[in-house]
């Protein structure tokens, strides 16, 4: 068997602590993780892992093992960096991540465009509406909509992202429209769970109105809650390069339009300038170019 193969398997099993995660994240069934591990284990003389019914730890010798191995790894990825960086054409594999809503709508049209214009590319899109860990979860890049990224990561701006206060015309009918701020208390306002959860911050004037909302729908993902908007169960905020089709078409309507909310940036986020690849500075440069276009600003 490859060693390189059985090494990385090893790695992924130790920081995950478990064999079918490490088969999951390497796209390998788990039969096969173990033939690599006893394969690996067989060539070092040494037994590295402890297993359990519930989770996989380290021996003695596989931590050993471990600390070497990532170090082994991290520069056979500085070398391949090194080498693909004197070829102009990027090429290899990156891991993207980003949330379901816009990875939909925008980046995985970004990405198809992408790999047409370089054909040696690859993309691997997670989409999740959660904060992924770059680092443990292998992540190259995370395109994120955020006021304030983790310092500890480097971040590049793509584009500013506004939010739209909406809803369905059948709700207004039945509930009113509200004229201020303050009258958002009063109706059912469905929440993000990572964006605003029970205070929405509005201003007017350069005054600021910090109201408490909460309605009878939370949602991890924007998609949700536009669906539920759309059924006419509340207010939401909700993001403009999200609604702004349906309220062109009438099909939602914007709310306290004299009052704004805080601006969200688009960020381009990864863990390291150390060993970025041409790959990750092509494709950064790409989505800066993609997203400062007209097109896209129309959107947001």
């Amino acid at each position: 068997m490859d060693r390189l193969t059985a090494i990385d398997v090893f790695i992924e099993v130790a920081e995950r602590g478990s064999l079918t995660a490490a088969a999951d994240a390497l796209d390998m069934s788990r039969p096969m993780v173990t033939r690599y591990l006893a394969a690996l284990e067989q060539w070092l003389g040494a037994r590295l892992l402890h297993r359990t019914t519930r989770r996989v730890g380290l021996t003695g010798p596989g931590e050993t093992a471990l600390m070497r191995f990532q170090q082994m790894r991290g520069v056979r990825q500085e070398l391949e960096d090194e080498l693909a960086s004197q070829d102009p054409e990027p090429h290899g594999v990156l891991r993207v991540t980003a949330s379901v809503s816009f990875g939909q709508l925008h980046l995985a049209p970004a990405v198809a465009d992408y790999v047409q214009r370089y054909t040696q590319a690859r993309i691997e899109l997670l989409m999740v509406d959660r904060i992924v860990n770059l680092v443990e979860e292998r992540i190259d890049l995370a395109v994120r909509i955020s006021r304030q990224i983790d310092p500890a990561l480097i971040a590049r701006r793509l584009a500013d992202c506004r939010s739209v206060l909406c809803a369905a015309p059948a709700y207004l009918e039945q509930h009113g429209i509200p004229h201020s701020a303050e009258q958002l208390a009063t109706h059912n306002c469905l929440t993000h769970h990572y964006v605003g959860k029970g205070v929405w911050r509005l201003q007017r004037d350069g005054r600021e109105v910090a109201v408490s909302v909460g309605g009878n729908i939370s949602a991890n993902d924007s998609s949700l809650l536009l669906e539920a908007v759309r059924r006419g169960s509340g207010i939401a905020m909700l993001p403009a390069y999200q609604v702004n089709p349906l309220l062109a078409s009438g099909e939602l309507v914007a709310l306290l339009a004299d009052y704004t909310l805080e601006e969200m940036g688009l960020h381009a986020v990864y863990a390291s300038r150390r060993q970025q690849s041409t790959l990750l500075r092509s494709f950064v440069d790409f989505l800066v170019e993609r997203f400062a276009s007209p097109a896209f600003a129309a959107y947001c």
